[in-house]
């Protein structure tokens, strides 16, 4: 991974992914920590199986509550985007408005559908899916990976309700809330409450002092100083998704300090976490 998160970029490009635009700050880390699901073996199972040059989704197709297994074969660096699709909205006209210039910003997606999940090869994730059409955008070393689309079913009986979760962490516009503590192992709720699109990343630095350090970094967008402060891979606790969006998954990060942060974009170009969207936490075991 060679560049800072950019989720504008890689959506123009067709991708609706932030997974391969990062930037120097996730370079230095070595690439992005998968999480895992805990309590899934009680869910129906929505897998999504990608290589370099293909992405597919089989299992459950049904609304209600799904584990998502993420795999990936022969690829480094690979992930999918997937969106439910507003009635009436094809997919090509969504793929037509990611490569067009509009697509800079990934909140005009909005017209077209909701950015629901953005999962990486190797994670597992639970979340609920609401009956309509929806298209996988695969990715893998830097490149678009196709696409697919595929329908989820409403059910007549009441649907499969996600497990409760131990905390809940929600995005907001512009700072997040919940609990700045959590355990490994921990099953976490992570939602973005927030009125555009928002990001939930865990970068590990090696002190309480370093975390401070990496927040006022952030704060002043001091690239050279970001990079020298992480201590490894960053945790991936929610790709970009849009408002009312929510997943839970089984934190796997190992225990220490970390700053929580958002690298959105506004439409100015200013990252969110200039705007005040990162926060110490702490995983402790």
């Amino acid at each position: 991974m060679t560049h800072r998160w950019n989720a504008s970029s890689s959506f123009r490009a067709g991708i609706l992914s932030a997974l391969v635009a990062v930037s120097g700050i996730l370079a230095s880390a070595g690439g992005l920590l998968a999480t895992g699901t805990a309590e899934a073996a009680t869910l129906p199972s929505l897998n999504v199986a990608l290589t370099k040059s293909s992405v597919s989704v089989g299992g459950s197709l049904q609304a209600g509550a799904v584990n998502v297994v993420t795999t990936g074969t022969g690829a480094k660096e690979a992930g999918a985007t997937i969106v439910r699709l507003n009635p009436g909205v094809s997919s090509a006209e969504l793929l037509a408005f990611a490569n067009s210039q509009a697509g800079h910003d990934p909140n005009g997606a909005s017209k077209f559908g909701s950015l629901v999940l953005q999962v990486e090869a190797g994670s597992e994730v639970q979340t609920t899916l609401a009956p309509g059409q929806y298209v996988a955008v695969g990715e893998a070393e830097g490149k678009m990976a196709g696409n697919t689309t595929f329908t989820v079913a409403p059910i007549a009986s009441p649907p499969i309700a996600l497990p409760t979760p131990q905390a809940t962490i929600r995005s907001i516009d512009f700072g997040f809330r919940g609990p700045a503590a959590l355990h490994r192992g921990e099953l976490v709720r992570f939602e973005n409450e927030g009125f555009v699109v928002h990001m939930d990343i865990a970068v590990p630095v090696k002190s309480h002092r370093a975390a401070k350090r990496l927040v006022l970094a952030l704060r002043s967008d001091n690239k050279k100083q970001e990079r020298k402060l992480i201590a490894g891979p960053p945790a991936n606790f929610q790709g970009p998704v849009s408002t009312g969006v929510y997943q839970q998954e089984t934190i796997t990060a190992k225990p220490g300090w970390y700053v929580q942060a958002c690298f959105m974009d506004t439409q100015d170009g200013r990252e969110h976490t200039r705007l005040g969207m990162e926060r110490i936490i702490r995983i402790l075991k």
